[in-house]
């Protein structure tokens, strides 16, 4: 396996236009450019030296509502990381356009606290193409080390619809389904309501300035229409933080969390948030609309 090696984290804007690009028909025959086809290459994407930036710190924790601590978010190294996986996706190697890919699953694994002074080195690779019914998926699998012990890991599933996977194009993220099940067979209609999140149609804007996760179909009901949605849509990422935001003094050192992402959340709108303790001090938690149909569905496990 190779690796590419940064001096620094890669430029957000240029990597856009390059995903932009990729999204014309055609492109992914240009060889700058990602979408060529074949398989993954078993290429490591790696960022060492990273630290962290404290007033974008505070911004994120302000868009998703943690709390100001001595430790980082479990969910703060994939802001991190995401340079990363965005270079990944975007880079001429890369056999699918970064554009139009589903992501429906996300895993973390929190192995100790990190604490914000701490610099980190961070590992992204991907996954095979693997069938889906609805299409192929991929895996990027993320480590964050300090020095030379792994102490965060994340693992997010996306998806590209249609394609040679055997399945349809139509459809959208609620029909998408984490084939690890990453749910853990979560029951959303027994969990019980703990709070209403009231989402304004800015919310998507203020997670992109905070985390660089500046997708158009987040940021305005035109760019979002251009996608084929009926406006802008919240970060699945965002939704993922602001139920651990919400968790967050029942969570210990150490866990596992994972999410399915079902619905996308129009902005703006308004949402529960519902949990249940299981055994072991494992949690189900999941987000959903007032009539209940579900938005996310997760669980944390020790």
């Amino acid at each position: 396996m190779s690796a590419r090696r940064f001096e620094g984290a890669p430029s957000a804007l240029p990597i856009y236009a390059r995903a932009g690009l990729g999204a014309i028909p055609g492109s992914g025959r240009l060889p700058f450019l990602a979408g060529g086809g074949g398989d993954v290459p078993e290429t490591v994407f790696e960022l060492d030296r990273v630290t962290v930036d404290l007033d974008r710190l505070a911004a994120y924790c302000r868009v998703c509502g943690f709390a100001l601590r001595e430790t980082l978010p479990a969910t703060y190294p994939h802001i991190l990381s995401f340079p990363l996986h965005m270079a990944l996706m975007t880079d001429s190697s890369f056999p699918l356009p970064a554009i139009g890919l589903v992501h429906f699953a996300n895993e973390i694994t929190q192995k100790r606290p990190i604490r914000v002074g701490e610099e980190l080195s961070l590992r992204v690779r991907s996954t095979k193409l693997e069938p889906h019914p609805k299409g192929r998926t991929f895996t990027l699998v993320t480590e964050a080390r300090v020095g030379g012990e792994v102490v965060w890991e994340s693992r997010s599933t996306n998806l590209q619809r249609g394609g040679s996977g055997g399945g349809e194009t139509s459809g959208n993220e609620g029909e998408m389904s984490n084939a690890k099940g990453a749910t853990g067979g979560v029951d959303m209609a027994t969990l019980t309501t703990e709070a209403e999140w009231d989402l304004g149609g800015d919310l998507g804007r203020r997670y992109a300035a905070a985390s660089g996760d500046r997708n158009p179909i987040h940021l305005y009901g035109l760019t979002a229409k251009a996608f084929g949605f009926p406006r802008q849509i919240a970060h699945g990422m965002w939704t993922k933080a602001r139920c651990l935001a919400q968790l967050e003094s029942r969570l210990p050192n150490s866990f596992t969390v994972e999410v399915a992402f079902k619905r996308p959340i129009l902005l703006p709108g308004k949402v529960e948030f519902a949990s249940e303790a299981g055994d072991g001090g494992a949690i189900a938690f999941g987000v959903r609309a007032r009539d209940g149909a579900p938005h996310l569905a997760g669980f944390t496990a020790l």
